[in-house]
C-alpha cells in the first residue's frame, strides 16, 4: 500500500515541479486522487506524517534568532497581521454565511475564528524556496519575511500546545532546568562530525530529547522539539545541523499532504468554497504591505516582502488538519483549505518570478518616502572613496578584498546583506557596509566619492551575480566587472550579459591547489 502512495506522489510532485509550481501541491493532488480511488490512509504514513511535522518544528527552533524576534518590525508586525488577517477572514466567513453559503451553514462562530486563523498563516516552504532560488534569503525584505513567519510559527505551535487536550503533569516543573544542559549539548554538537552522527544527534534531540521527553510529562510532544531546537540555535553549527535534516523532513512531510489529500473526497462545493478563499487572499497581502510600509521601509521591500508571503500556508493545514482530528473543523472545510493553499502556490509562484516587473510597474502609483525619513536598513548607502567595490563578502569575497588589498593599494569598498558579516568584517578591519546589490534602487541611492574602477561579483548565488550585473548594466558603469559561477551554464549566462572576467570557482580552486602544491614542493626549504 505504501509503495503505491510513494509512486503516486513521485509521478504527481515531479509533474507539478516541471511546471515550477512546488511538489507540495502535486502531493496534496496525488491524496486526493488515491481518496478518490478508494484508498485509505495507513499508520505508517500516518506516523511518518507526524515525524515530519515534529522534524519541522525542530529546525524551525534552530533558526530561531532571539534578537531577529526582538526588533519590533518582526514581532510586532506579524502579531498585528495574524490579529488582524484572522479578524478579517473571520468577520469575511460570518458575512458569507449570512449570504447562505452551504459549506458555512453549520459553523459557529468559534469554528469560523479558527478557520480564520489557519487562513492568516503564509508559508514557510514556499517563502524560503522563493528566496532561495534569487538569492535573496539575506537581503532586507528577505530576512524581514522570514522573521514574520517565524513568528507565525511560534503562534502555531502556541496553538497546538493549548489544544493538545493534555494537562502537563507536576514533573513538567523539570523542564525548567533544559537551559542548564545548553553547554552539554553543545559540545556534543561540536563532537558530532559532519556526516550520519550529525543527523544521527539531531533526530535524537527532536524525537527523544524533544519530544520523547516532553510527552512523558503531559506535555505537547512537537513544542519539545521546538524548544529543545531553540537551545541549540546560537551554537555555530544549528545551521548546519538543520541543513542536516532538510531530506529527512521533507520526505517525512510528504506523507503529511498525502494525508490531507487521502482525509477527505474533494467536491464541487469545497473548490467553490476555495475559489472564494483565494478572492480573499488579495486582503491579506495589503494588510502585509501596509503593516511593512508602516515601519518606513521603501515601497521596493515592503512589495517585495508582500509577494514573498502572499499566499496560504502548510502551517494552516497543519492547523487545520488538528482541528479536523479534535472535531473543531469539518473535513469538506480542511479539504478547501487544502485546494485554497495549492492555488495560492500556483498563483504566488508567476508573482515571485516577475517581481522586479511588477515593482517597475508599481513604483510609479506607490508613494516613496523622503530618503531621510526611512528605514535605517533601508536608506542610502555611502561608498566614500571606493575605487573597487566586492559585492557578497562570504568566504570568496573576503579572500578578493584581502588579496586587492594587499596588491593594489586602491580604496576598496565590501557590500554584503547580511547585518551580522558586516559587523564581523568591520571588527575585523574591512570597509563593508551593509546593502543588496540586486536591489534595482542599490545604485541610485548609492553615493560615491570616488570613481570606482573594478566592481567584483562574488555572491555565493549565479541568480543574485545575474541580478547585479544586470542592475549594473543599467547605470552605464564604464569600468570592469567581473564574477564567479559555479557551473558551465552560469559561466555563459554571465558572459552573454557582458561580464568583463568569469570565474569557475571549482576549476579555479583545482588549479590554486595545483599551483600551491607546485610552489611549495618547489621550494622545500621554505
Amino acid at each position: 500500500m505504501e509503495l503505491v502512495f510513494i509512486s503516486a506522489a513521485f509521478i504527481s510532485g515531479y509533474a507539478l515541479m516541471r511546471c515550477h509550481l512546488p511538489p507540495l501541491v502535486g502531493f496534496l493532488i496525488a491524496g486526493f486522487v488515491l481518496h478518490a480511488m478508494g484508498y485509505q490512509s495507513t499508520p505508517v504514513i500516518t506516523q511518518l506524517a507526524d515525524l515530519g511535522v515534529t522534524l519541522l518544528l525542530f529546525t524551525i527552533g534552530l533558526k530561531l534568532d532571539v534578537k531577529t524576534l526582538l526588533a519590533k518590525e518582526i514581532w510586532f508586525g506579524a502579531t498585528a497581521h495574524n490579529v488582524l488577517t484572522t479578524a478579517f477572514f473571520t468577520l469575511a466567513l460570518m458575512g458569507l454565511k449570512a449570504l447562505s453559503i452551504p459549506m458555512l451553514s453549520g459553523m459557529s462562530v468559534s469554528e469560523m475564528l479558527l478557520l480564520g486563523f489557519a487562513l492568516s498563516f503564509s508559508s514557510t516552504v514556499f517563502a524560503i524556496k522563493a528566496l532561495q532560488e534569487k538569492g535573496e534569503l539575506n537581503a532586507t525584505y528577505g530576512t524581514l519575511a522570514i522573521g514574520m513567519l517565524i513568528m507565525q510559527d511560534i503562534f502555531a505551535v502556541i496553538f497546538l500546545t493549548a489544544t493538545s487536550g493534555k494537562t502537563p503533569e507536576l514533573t513538567a516543573l523539570l523542564l525548567f532546568g533544559l537551559p542548564l544542559l545548553k553547554p552539554l549539548l553543545g559540545k556534543l554538537l561540536d563532537k558530532a562530525g559532519h556526516g550520519e552522527m550529525l543527523v544521527l544527534y539531531a533526530v535524537f534531540l527532536a524525537l527523544v530529547a524533544g519530544a520523547g521527553l516532553f510527552e512523558a510529562v503531559g506535555i505537547k510532544p512537537d513544542l519539545g522539539a521546538l524548544i529543545l531546537g531553540m537551545l541549540l540555535a546560537s551554537h555555530p553549527r544549528a545551521s548546519e545541523m538543520a541543513k542536516s535534516l532538510f531530506n529527512m523532513k521533507e520526505l517525512f512531510l510528504v506523507c503529511f499532504f498525502l494525508n490531507i489529500g487521502l482525509s477527505e473526497q474533494p467536491t464541487w462545493q469545497s473548490f467553490s468554497f476555495a475559489l472564494i478563499l483565494m478572492l480573499l487572499l488579495p486582503i491579506k497581502g495589503v494588510l502585509y504591505y501596509w503593516i511593512v510600509n508602516g515601519f518606513r521601509y521603501r515601497v521596493r521591500t515592503a512589495l517585495f516582502t508582500t509577494l514573498t508571503l502572499f499566499n496560504f500556508s502548510e502551517f494552516g493545514l497543519i492547523v487545520g488538519g488538528l482541528a479536523y482530528k479534535t472535531g473543531l473543523m469539518p473535513g469538506p472545510i480542511l479539504v478547501s483549505i487544502a485546494i485554497a493553499v495549492s492555488l495560492s502556490f500556483a498563483f504566488s509562484a508567476p508573482l515571485n518570478t516577475f517581481s522586479n516587473q511588477l515593482y517597475g510597474w508599481a513604483s510609479r502609483w506607490l508613494p516613496e518616502r523622503a530618503p531621510d525619513k526611512l528605514h535605517p536598513s533601508d536608506q542610502q548607502i555611502n561608498l566614500g572613496d571606493a575605487s573597487i567595490l566586492v559585492l557578497g563578502m562570504g568566504r570568496i569575497g573576503s579572500g578578493a578584498y584581502d588579496e586587492l588589498a594587499t596588491t593594489h593599494h586602491q580604496p576598496i569598498v565590501g557590500i554584503d546583506t547580511r547585518e551580522d558579516s558586516v559587523t564581523r568584517h568591520q571588527q575585523e578591519g574591512r570597509r563593508v557596509i551593509l546593502g543588496d546589490a540586486t536591489d534595482p534602487d542599490f545604485w541610485s541611492r548609492a553615493v560615491s566619492d570616488g570613481n570606482i574602477s573594478l566592481i567584483l561579483l562574488a555572491m555565493p548565488h549565479s541568480h543574485a551575480n545575474t541580478l547585479a550585473l544586470e542592475q549594473i548594466r543599467q547605470t552605464q558603469f564604464s569600468g570592469k566587472v567581473a564574477a564567479i559561477a559555479k557551473y558551465q551554464d552560469e559561466l555563459d549566462q554571465l558572459k552573454a550579459l557582458g561580464v568583463d572576467e568569469a570565474f569557475n570557482i571549482y576549476q579555479e580552486a583545482g588549479s590554486g591547489f595545483a599551483r600551491h602544491v607546485r610552489d611549495r614542493f618547489s621550494h622545500p626549504d621554505t
